[in-house]
């Protein structure tokens, strides 16, 4: 029988504000004693998914990690405020309840495909460093119009998700089929399942955490603000690690390649979109090796 990946207890739990109505729910891992990590997910996704990643870090690392709204823990709100600038305001209002909470110390952001794009739109400063695993940009030999394209076709994709299932079983079942996560393990794929879905409100069966047409809206708020992206305005060291570039679907960090030489750039071979699910161990390896460098460590 395969094993679960089972999460432990977080060290802390609090609720941060996010605006009157909304709240996420901010959980603390790892070594309260080393220096922070704020990490988060990609869109449709949520945080605990990645613990095949994030826990590799915990010895070392004090480790905060949130969902983004109607997202993971958090319950779903109006879909009218479910966009990129509503999210790069919760952005700031956490990494600030952060500070006032947990106090200053070096910091790093940790994050993934939406969540990175969030995080370089911010106007605020709070990290040490930034590593960004493959930030949803355009291919080098693509422009605007190929860029487009893929997010429409992201977000039919979305829209035609099923959104509710008899068991988290049914649905790690199905994910077997999918081809962007063959090369992801049994147990993440159950992983995915309990992190993605909820029980429905009657009591049949369980819904996505995270409802199809919500996800279908940031993706299609993606190519309009993608574009805005200045990588040689991030104001503090960045590493984007990338999927393999030569496998179908997988992004370079920049639309202008002459921009590369504004971050550290890397990827991982063999490994899709999904890469902190299917090499966690290469991912971790190469966020430790970048953030020593920094003298984060």
């Amino acid at each position: 029988m395969d094993s679960v990946l089972e999460i432990p207890e977080p060290v802390s739990v609090c609720d941060v504000p996010l605006d009157e109505r909304t709240v996420t729910t901010l959980r603390r891992h790892g070594n309260p004693s080393g220096p922070r990590l704020v990490l988060t997910h990609g869109n449709g996704l949520a945080i605990d998914l990645y613990f095949p990643f994030w826990s590799l870090l915990a010895d070392d690392f004090d480790l905060l990690i949130y969902d983004l709204r109607n997202h993971g823990w958090n319950s779903v709100g109006p879909q009218r405020e479910h966009n990129i600038p509503t999210l790069i305001a919760d952005h700031d209002r956490i990494l600030g309840h952060i500070e006032r909470v947990y106090g200053s110390k070096p910091t790093a952001g940790v994050f993934h495909s939406l969540s990175a794009l969030v995080t370089m739109m911010s106007l605020t400063d709070p990290y040490s460093a930034l590593v960004l695993f493959d930030p949803p940009l355009c291919k080098p030999t693509g422009g605007e119009e190929e860029f487009d394209a893929a997010a429409e076709r992201t977000a039919a994709m979305a829209r035609r998700r099923t959104e509710r299932f008899r068991a988290t079983d049914e649905f790690a079942m199905l994910l077997s089929f999918q081809p962007a996560l063959s090369d992801v393990s049994s147990e993440v794929r159950e992983l995915m399942a309990r992190a993605t879905l909820r029980k429905c409100a009657d009591g049949q069966g369980v819904e996505l955490r995270c409802p199809r047409h919500y996800e279908a809206q940031i993706a299609e708020y993606v190519r309009s603000f993608a574009p805005l992206l200045d990588l040689e305005m991030l104001a503090c060291p960045t590493k984007v690690v990338g999927a393999d570039p030569t496998l179908p679907y997988a992004y370079l960090p920049t639309f202008n390649l002459s921009q590369a030489a504004a971050i550290d750039y890397d990827f991982v071979p063999d490994a899709t979109h999904f890469l902190q699910l299917e090499k966690p161990t290469e991912c971790a390896a190469i966020l430790r090796a970048f953030l020593q460098e920094q003298g984060i460590h």
